[in-house]
Parts: structure tokens; sequence; C-alpha cells
């Protein structure tokens, strides 16, 4: 699936590292990229030399990178006109993956990611009030229109670009980076809910009451109403928790045998 997020987000994968020299930055990075989509299954990165001018680090730390993230998988060369470093697809269904997540995850900790997720959000949004520029706002706005709902894989993919978005907003390279963090560690947890047309409208319509408060200036209203949209991911994410530990449950006793060793179907001893 393509992305549709802006040139903001991907400037931020490719930001220059504030310690540079460690391969394993460039590799996280990069990884990180990968893991919200942003860098595509089957996209070829830039060349060597153009990730040592991105990146600000010397040409053997990008081969060095380059290499952890071939020996995880998530990289492969190929040689020859046309060749380069590709992005490996996933090669694990996606829902199955996020509903094991969310079942590891107890109520405190899902409560704790929506906290931290709440705290970033809000201080991104109220930069944003604060610093971003109409035009920058009109340009969101637009991408907010298109963003697709309708399903819960797209709902889910772009109410993280809506949140990349809103960091990039922020004039905060730090900010950015901890969003593009964040989603990459988390995976889609908090929006694992968003399985039903009525809570995917909800979100979207708490996305436009954040944009809102950016069109106005209002930096007040921006931190409630992303307060709002955690409050309503964490409500979802729980239910959808109790959904899933209640599949797993109906699973197990599905596969329980119908009789107990050593007794025959009508209950006598064998």
């Amino acid at each position: 699936m393509a992305s549709n997020l802006g040139p903001g987000v991907r400037a931020a994968v490719f930001a220059q590292l504030a310690d540079a020299g460690r391969a394993e930055q460039v590799a996280q990075r990069l990884a990180d990229g990968i893991a919200l989509g942003v860098l595509e299954a089957g996209e070829r990165l830039p060349s060597e030399p153009e990730l040592v001018r991105r990146f600000g680090v010397a040409l053997i730390t990008v081969r060095e990178a380059l290499g952890i993230l071939r020996a995880a998988g998530v990289l492969e060369t190929r040689r020859g006109r046309g060749g380069g470093s590709f992005v490996v697809g996933p090669g694990l269904d996606q829902d199955d993956l996020l509903a094991a997540r969310v079942r590891r995850l107890s109520p405190m900790e899902l409560a704790d990611l929506a906290l931290f997720f709440e705290a970033l959000a809000s201080a991104a949004a109220v930069a944003a009030a604060e610093r971003a520029t109409e035009d920058e706002v009109a340009r969101v706005a637009r991408w907010l229109d298109a963003a697709d709902y309708s399903t819960a894989t797209t709902a889910r993919m772009n109410q993280g670009g809506f949140h990349l978005e809103l960091a990039v907003l922020s004039q905060s390279p730090r900010l950015v980076r901890e969003q593009i963090r964040l989603q990459a560690e988390s995976g889609s947890v908090l929006l694992a809910g968003l399985e039903d047309q009525a809570t995917r409208a909800e979100v979207g319509a708490a996305d436009r009451r954040i944009l809102r408060a950016l069109q106005r200036r209002h930096p007040r209203a921006a931190r409630a109403a992303v307060g709002a949209l955690a409050d309503v991911l964490l409500q979802r994410v729980l239910a959808q928790r109790i959904a899933v530990a209640r599949d797993g449950l109906a699973d197990a006793i599905a596969s329980v045998p119908a009789t107990i060793p050593g007794r025959v179907a009508d209950g006598s001893a064998r």
C-alpha cells in the first residue's frame, strides 16, 4: 500500500544524526522508517553516498548500518544495473501480529502507553498551534481530507500518519523522532480498536478537531482535543483486548477433547 505521508515525515527519517558515527543509529532510523511504512516494501534506498550526505556520517558507517539491516532480514542488496539496497516486505500477517501484541499487554501497560502517546501528541499539537504556518496547516488539512478511514487497515495507517504530520508541524526534530520511535516500537497497538466504522468515524472527527485548533492557533484546545482522542483510543483498545482474550478462550475450549481420557463418550470406564 502506497504511503500517503507528506515530505516532512520522510525527511525526518533521513535527517542528520545528532551523534554521528554510530552504525546502530543509522540502522535504527532506517528500521523505524520501514516499520512505519514510510519506506515501503520493494523500495530502493538512496545510494550509499546520498545516505552519507543525509545522515552526516562516514561511508563505512552507512555500509555497516546496511549490513545490520540485511542481517535482520529487512533489506536485500541487488547487484548490477538497477541494483542497490531494497526494503524487504514483512512476512507476517499484520492483523494476527497486532492481536498478539494487544493480548500480551496488561490493561495497566496499555494505559501507560496511552499516557505516553497523549503526552507526546499534546506537546506536538501545542507547538504546532504556536509555530506552524497557515500554508503548513493547510497542507495537512488537504492530506487529512484525502485520508481513507473506510477500513481498519487504512484507518490505522492514516491515524499514525496524522500524528507524524502533527509532529512535523511542531517544528521540533526531537518530537518527530520520538513519534517515529513510539510508532515503530508500539506498532498500531493503540489503534487496535478501529475495527468498527463508528469508532473510525469518531477518531477521524477527533483528528479534525485537533486540526481546527491548529487553524485557530488555539494551543489549549489542541491539547484538550488530543486528550479526548487518547481516551477514545484507550477505551477501544481495552475493549478489543477483551474481545481478543474471549476469542482465544473460545478457541482453547474448542480444542479440548470431547471425552475425558480413559472414558468412552457415554461416561463409562474403559
